[in-house]
């Protein structure tokens, strides 16, 4: 098992999260960022040029680390130039297996993206064949920011396949929106979510084509631990989410309204659950033995 983990981007709203999990659990942490000096949340921090590939193998030789959890990246397709964007996801992520191979270090989990299946931030509607959706379900990204994620996990693939010089556990999660319970009480609680509240919002198209998905950083970060802590051989990529939808519509006429073109099959998995999300997260169920457990529904 792990001890010490280095964590990408550990000044990031999320990767603070992550640290501080892991530092409450024990773990040796150590912050490789390229901003402001933050020790607050970890034992150590190293400033780290993810995109330069000599910066990113001296950071993690000097913090000798068991695992990594690689989050450093441009989080929206807004902050930069597309070009730069897809940089920061594919070339960050390719040095990160790159030097943990090389140094020996056998855990990676990488930050994918529910934009990876062409939702999020895509102009337009979200391709959908079948929900809920997993991990079998086709990707057609079409922005920058979304084609990267794809394509951070295609080379994922590939270093999975080498027999040396790789990890060889490598995590994809493929995270929604991460919330906490701020973010929560002011996006869902205080606001209209029925179906027509939905389309009246000037957020509908992005809840549309985000399969109305998030989920808090409590199971965020318990996820990462699970990655990390992981030991099959190979890449897997695991879809994440919250146990429901952030609507107060129940799925299937969700489904129904928004995705007419879907075949929606309820899993026994769901409990019952008129509004369990149109996310499958049973192969991290299987995988690592986790399972999604806050909902907004309960700051109602």
């Amino acid at each position: 098992m792990p001890e010490s983990v280095a964590v990408t981007g550990g000044n990031g709203r999320v990767g603070t999260h992550v640290l501080e999990h892991l530092d409450a659990a024990g773990y040796r942490t150590v912050n490789l960022s390229r901003g402001r000096r933050d020790e607050t949340h970890s034992d150590a921090y190293v400033e780290t040029d993810l995109l330069d590939a000599g910066d990113v193998y001296e950071a993690l030789a000097k913090s000798d680390p068991d695992a990594v959890v690689h989050l450093g990246m441009i989080p929206t397709p807004d902050r930069a130039p597309g070009h730069r964007t897809y940089e920061s996801n594919v070339m960050s992520s390719y040095h990160v297996l790159e030097a943990a191979g090389e140094l020996g270090v056998d855990t990676v989990a990488l930050a994918s993206s529910f934009s990876a299946i062409g939702g999020g931030f895509e102009p337009e509607p979200i391709t959908i064949d079948y929900l809920p959706v997993d991990e079998d379900h086709r990707l057609t990204p079409s922005n920058p920011y979304a084609m990267g994620k794809q394509a951070l996990e295609i080379a994922a693939d590939g270093f999975a396949r080498r027999s040396a010089d790789a990890p060889q556990t490598i995590t994809s999660l493929r995270l929604p929106w991460v919330v906490d319970d701020e973010l929560a009480r002011e996006t869902f609680v205080e606001a209209d979510r029925t179906l027509a509240g939905l389309r009246d919002s000037a957020h509908f198209h992005t809840q549309r084509n985000t399969l109305c998905g998030y989920v808090h950083a409590t199971d965020a970060v318990t996820l990462v631990e699970a990655a990390i802590e992981a030991s099959f051989h190979g890449h897997e990529r695991l879809w994440v989410s919250a146990p429901d939808t952030s609507a107060e519509t129940p799925s299937a006429e969700l489904a129904a309204a928004l995705y007419p073109e879907a075949d929606y099959r309820e899993q026994a998995s769901n409990h019952g659950d008129p509004y369990a999300a149109l996310i499958d997260t049973s192969k991290a169920e299987q995988l690592l033995d986790w399972e999604p457990i806050w909902s907004w529904r309960q700051l109602a």
